[in-house]
């Protein structure tokens, strides 16, 4: 529950920072805005198409006795549309933050700077940045859509299907959108995505109360735009810590000579 709370407070803090930062939060707006134009227009193709392509999908059912036709259908068509807005709700941010790339780098800098220290960069020219984040997000999306498919498959059954499947779906979306969000900062410390998987599997418990409140609120219309630079800026200051706990725990390392041995305690040091 601890690290929960201190997800949530990262989030919080990142809202914050944007807001005593106005003009970041103007020019973040943009990017935003232009994925949200995008995804509504699919969203709403698939609310109009999804009925279809369940009749579709479905042909052996064309001969079923009412109610139960539709209320098979009905129910594949919402399974069908939960699915199109879990994928939209994770992808969203890598499509946003690939179109705002150059301007959600320069933020996380200068949420660096603002804490303190030198900000870390690539070093990368922006399109091989661009190749990299693409590269990255597609990978991600990757294990996003079989996750997803999973849970589609076990919303089938009875009762689970309707109470710990969207639960678990929201687990997943808060989970892997916050590691599109924290790739930004931890790109621009050529750390790799294999890397970036192990530090986040690491504090889930973390991660999962930084990105969940972000996944339902990025549910309502319009919140995700006005959230996106303050939800970047947070993920910055959690990697931050994340970094920063890590060098620390490397840094603690006993010295050989003082490791016990199993056999009784260690030998004298002598000068």
């Amino acid at each position: 529950m601890r690290d929960l709370a201190e997800g949530f407070r990262y989030l919080l803090a990142g809202q914050g920072w944007v807001l005593r930062h106005g003009r970041w939060l103007g020019f973040g707006l943009l990017p935003g805005l232009v994925s949200l134009v995008l995804y509504a227009g699919a969203l709403i193709g698939l609310g109009y198409g999804a009925d279809d392509f369940t009749a579709w999908v479905t042909p052996f059912a064309d001969d079923w006795s009412s109610p139960w036709l539709a209320l098979f259908r009905g129910f594949l068509t919402f399974l069908v549309f939960g699915l199109g807005l879990f994928l939209a709700v994770i992808t969203f941010t890598a499509v946003t933050l690939l179109i705002g790339q150059p301007f959600y780098e320069s933020l996380s800098e200068q949420v660096d700077r603002s804490e303190g220290g030198d900000a870390p960069e690539s070093g990368l020219p922006l399109w091989l940045e661009l190749w990299v984040s693409a590269r990255d997000s597609l990978k991600v999306l990757a294990r996003v859509v079989l996750y997803g498919l999973v849970l589609f498959a076990l919303g089938f059954i009875p009762v689970i299907g309707q109470t710990v499947v969207p639960a678990l779906g929201f687990c997943v979306s808060g989970y892997f959108l916050t590691q599109e969000l924290t790739a930004v900062a931890l790109q621009r410390r050529k750390v790799e995505l294999s890397e970036r998987l192990v530090l986040l599997r690491s504090r889930r418990m973390l991660v999962l109360g930084f990105g969940v409140p972000l996944v339902l609120a990025f549910l309502v219309p319009l919140v995700a735009v006005f959230l996106m630079p303050g939800a970047v800026a947070g993920a910055t200051l959690m990697v931050r810590h994340l970094t920063q706990a890590d060098e620390e725990t490397a840094g603690a390392a006993p010295a050989p000579e003082d490791t016990p041995t199993g056999f009784g305690p260690p030998p004298p040091a002598y000068s």
